[in-house]
């Protein structure tokens, strides 16, 4: 049977990734508070803010567990067809 190796991704990356989210956070959220409406519309402005970043939370988790369930019935698939080849070789063998 074959190793697979994990795809990591590197240290560079994850900060990257980290710092853009917290980047644009914070500005969103000061556009948000500087912006001369009143406490009602920011109000709204912020929920909608937390309702895409929880939402973009949601989707990205439910997509990576997709491709891992797909990755993961592949791997059972071919193990199964593994199986059957062996057996059918050491049927026709003997």
């Amino acid at each position: 049977m074959e190793k697979t190796e994990i795809d990591a991704n590197t240290t560079a990356w994850n900060v990257q990734v980290w710092a853009s989210w917290l980047i644009s956070g914070a500005m969103m959220l000061s556009g948000i508070i500087l912006l001369p409406v009143d406490m009602w519309t920011r109000g709204y402005l912020l929920m909608g803010l937390l309702f895409t970043v929880a939402s973009t939370f949601s989707l990205a988790k439910t997509t990576r567990d997709n491709a891992e369930s797909a990755r993961l019935r592949n791997r059972v698939k071919a193990a199964k067809t593994e199986k059957v080849l062996r057996e059918f070789e050491m049927s026709s063998a003997a």
